[in-house]
């Protein structure tokens, strides 16, 4: 494990390699799980305040989930999620003209009507962080419908911290992630590729 600041994280995420491959998996990772994207307590606040905007970007269908469930959802344990269409696709993703599905948060912020990119959750992923009372903790999430990223990530020479590079920042700042990349490659024992 590697840890920097109040952070801790797993040596997964040093020497696995990932990038996304939407041409396979065709944005799989939207409609698959028990839940929507896990919300963060601040970005609940901005969903509330930047909806008008995003409304835009989803579909009909979504817009009409959100309208029966709400802008997220509660689960059992007290977490927050983003809302789901009938338990499946996020009810803010959208099938682009090649049926890949996409973030219509992300499509209002690329489109310059936003701040918010999306769910940090989201932007993470495959790194799911589960936090404690003192530290976070960062850990590689292994699905099978992600496959052909860890296989284009290998072709690439790209492992899973250099592809989360901007979400790490986004998350812990710039300092946090040259710290991380310092210690990964000045002080963690040599991987096979």
């Amino acid at each position: 494990m590697i840890i920097i600041q109040n952070t801790v994280i797993s040596d997964d995420v040093r020497d696995n390699f990932f990038v996304c491959n939407l041409e396979a998996c065709k944005g799989a990772c939207c409609v698959e799980g028990d839940l929507g994207a896990p919300l963060e307590a601040h970005e609940l606040q901005i969903l509330q305040d930047e909806y008008h905007k995003i409304k835009p970007f989803i579909t009909e269908a979504g817009q009409q989930a959100i309208e029966q469930q709400g802008l997220y959802i509660k689960d059992w344990e007290g977490d927050y999620s983003t809302t789901t269409i009938n338990d499946r696709e996020c009810a803010y993703a959208l099938y682009d003209e090649r049926g890949i599905l996409k973030c219509g948060i992300e499509q209002a912020y690329l489109a310059g009507v936003t701040t918010f990119k999306k769910p940090i959750s989201c932007h993470l992923y495959p790194i799911r962080i589960t936090k404690y009372e003192d530290f976070e903790a960062l850990n590689y999430d292994r699905w099978n419908i992600c496959n052909p990223a860890c296989s284009f990530g290998a072709t690439l020479g790209v492992r899973i911290y250099q592809f989360l590079k901007e979400p790490l920042v986004r998350k812990y700042g710039e300092e946090w992630y040259e710290e991380l990349v310092t210690e990964i490659e000045t002080n963690s024992p040599p991987v096979n590729a």
